[in-house]
């Protein structure tokens, strides 16, 4: 999900779903469901969230063809 804070504006939340409701947007891709508030559809409508590994380090990677701009520090964006 989406929620509002940072220098920019949103930040990007990730979080385990306990439970799934029927307004819940679901994706699926490999066995990965991936549940989505419908109120911060339109905030990441069209991203690609990638996995990514780099030595030691892992993160989500999300990119949002949405985004006007980006904090200095890339924690936070606006649209």
């Amino acid at each position: 999900g989406v929620t509002k804070t940072g220098c920019s504006g949103y930040s990007y939340v990730i979080n385990y779903a306990d439970e799934i409701t029927d307004s819940d947007i679901v994706f699926e891709d490999k066995g990965v469901k991936v549940v989505v508030d419908p109120d911060a559809l339109a905030l990441i409508d069209g991203t690609v969230v990638d996995f990514v590994k780099n030595g030691l380090n892992e993160a989500f990677s999300f990119r949002n063809p949405n985004i006007a701009g980006e904090c200095g520090c890339g924690e936070s964006f606006n649209i």
